[in-house]
């Protein structure tokens, strides 16, 4: 028999949840019924989607909602957000042993429980799907699921995650777009999570050239076996006992025996340590997880096991000891130190890397999906980006406002990266841009193409704003056919392409109702110039 919940709690929404709960139902409107919405980890999305139930429910008709998630915690999490944000609801949980469907009006279950068939069958009635931590959604498991439910027939489907990644793709066949996201940087300039410093923790014997790739971030075996054979565990609880010795903190390993190794490192100089990892007894795991509620456990060690679901806002220190190529992993890891919890100043992310790779590992400026440039030890993550919007704002020179109208009026399609560089998108491959000449106001013209990079003119004069232009121009038709960079081309105004809007998917590149392919063209072509300009270190590009 399920239980009508008594909690008196409610849980109004915060603006940007509230944004989002627009963004999907605005989105349902629309051709497409499988959204996603994007929250950097400590948004609240278990709350978004509690009321994102509240709302749709009067409308499906004596239809229910199925809340969909992979892991103990979130069930918990998700069915207990629910019960509070809509104590009227009656809510479900079936997993395992539990079956409380039968007169739910919301349903929180197990994808382990929805993958026998038998238990999907007996539910019926569904007229709302959400499915929580949404990148796990390509897994053929999920897709028989969700196909049972009406995913594929026109059921609203929503889904949350903190990273739309998936290192072994697919995830553009589930998610047909992305109807919002969040920026970490907004969210701690507004005061909903704290600022973040990053200290880099260089194991001197750690090789990871040796380590190979598997479906795009490095092999867990392997890893584990560069950092035992580094005496890696030693050196992490040094660190963490020179810089983090009064925090809260888990870390982050490749595997069990990684895990452990590093709690006995850290308990043989006094700093308490458990680890915990999917496999163990669920008694044993809640008692570890109780100790570090309580305090009597400072530190836990785990395989890969907190990275969702874990919900301790007091934890302020993160120990990457699992090395990644992967952004959104790495997001995953480092966003449970930076939740909100009275006393809490900031949040330190401890990185665990060898003196040199070949590898390019995720850090701390990873966090932004932004080019802040190379991190360095003890900046936090606001300073890091507010440096690289002071070296913007220097870098644009002599642009004022009102030449802006310039480039909007030119029938050119003059376009602006994340950090005002001017430039004309020619192709893929090259593009046309403006930097800063010897005085205020004059400019100069500069070409990249992917096979030769940046090439400056023979002569490289410079020139007013308006002439500067002029020669742009002229150069880009003399490189590119008219089609690509003129504003009245007529594919511009046709609807966007499914593989332009799959690129955005997974760029992570809101796509605003509406937008047309040369909409879309503009926003994939900002987002690749901006990381191309960045990496150069155009300080002079206006």
């Amino acid at each position: 028999m399920t239980v009508m919940s008594e909690l008196p709690e409610t849980f109004k929404p915060r603006p940007y949840q509230t944004a989002a709960l627009q963004a999907l139902t605005t989105g349902w409107q629309g051709p497409n019924n499988r959204l996603a919405v994007v929250l950097p980890t400590g948004a609240g999305k278990t709350v978004v989607f509690a009321n994102l139930v509240s709302q749709m429910l009067g409308q499906l008709n004596g239809q229910r909602a199925l809340v969909i998630a992979h892991r103990e915690e979130l069930i918990q999490q998700a069915a207990e957000k629910i019960r509070a944000v809509c104590p009227q609801l009656r809510v479900g949980i079936v997993k395992a042993g539990r079956d409380e469907h039968q007169d739910a009006d919301v349903i929180v279950a197990s994808i382990q429980t929805l993958a026998v068939k038998r238990r999907r069958e007996a539910i019926r009635d569904i007229g709302l799907l959400i499915v929580d931590e949404c990148h796990h959604a390509a897994a053929r498991t999920y897709m028989t699921v969700l196909e049972h439910f009406g995913a594929w027939r026109g059921v609203p489907t929503a889904g949350f995650t903190a990273t739309m990644t998936r290192t072994d793709g697919g995830l553009a066949e589930v998610w047909q777009d992305v109807v919002f996201t969040l920026d970490i940087l907004d969210m701690i300039r507004d005061g909903y999570l704290v600022d973040v410093r990053g200290k880099r923790v260089v194991v001197d014997g750690l090789n990871l050239d040796k380590v190979k790739s598997r479906a795009g971030d490095l092999q867990d075996g392997q890893l584990a076996q560069a950092l035992d054979d580094s005496g890696a565990a030693e050196v992490v609880a040094d660190a963490y006992r020179q810089f983090a010795a009064d925090r809260a903190g888990v870390v982050f390993t490749p595997t069990v025996a990684t895990a452990q190794s590093m709690a006995d490192a850290l308990n043989d100089i006094g700093i308490v340590a458990a680890t915990i990892w999917g496999d163990m007894p669920r008694e044993d795991r809640a008692t570890a997880l109780k100790w570090y509620r309580n305090g009597d456990v400072q530190v836990l060690t785990n395989c890969m096991v907190l990275t969702e679901g874990f919900d301790a806002p007091w934890t302020s220190c993160a120990v990457i000891a699992r090395p990644t190529k992967s952004a959104g992993l790495y997001c995953q890891m480092a966003g449970r130190a930076l939740r909100l919890h009275e006393g809490k100043k900031d949040a330190l992310l401890l990185d665990v890397m060898g003196a040199s790779t070949r590898h390019k590992l995720a850090s701390i400026v990873d966090l932004t999906g932004k080019d802040l440039g190379e991190p360095e030890d003890e900046r936090s993550l606001l300073q890091a980006a507010d440096d690289a919007d002071e070296a913007a704002s220097a870098a644009l020179g002599g642009v004022e406002w009102k030449d802006v109208d310039l480039f909007h009026s030119s029938p050119v399609r003059w376009l602006q990266t994340d950090r005002g560089t001017w430039f004309v998108p020619l192709h893929d491959d090259r593009f046309l841009f403006l930097v800063r000449g010897s005085g205020p106001g004059m400019f100069r013209i500069r070409r990249w193409t992917a096979y030769e990079g940046v090439r400056t003119p023979q002569q490289d004069p410079e020139a007013p704003l308006g002439v500067a232009m002029r020669w742009t121009e002229a150069h880009a038709r003399k490189m590119a056919p008219a089609a690509f960079f003129q504003r009245s081309a007529p594919w511009r105004v046709r609807p966007p392409s499914r593989k332009q809007l799959g690129w955005c998917r997974y760029q992570r590149v809101p796509v605003p109702p509406g937008s047309t392919a040369g909409d879309v063209s503009d926003l994939q072509a900002i987002y690749r110039v901006s990381g191309v300009i960045e990496r150069l270190g155009h300080a002079s590009a206006a």
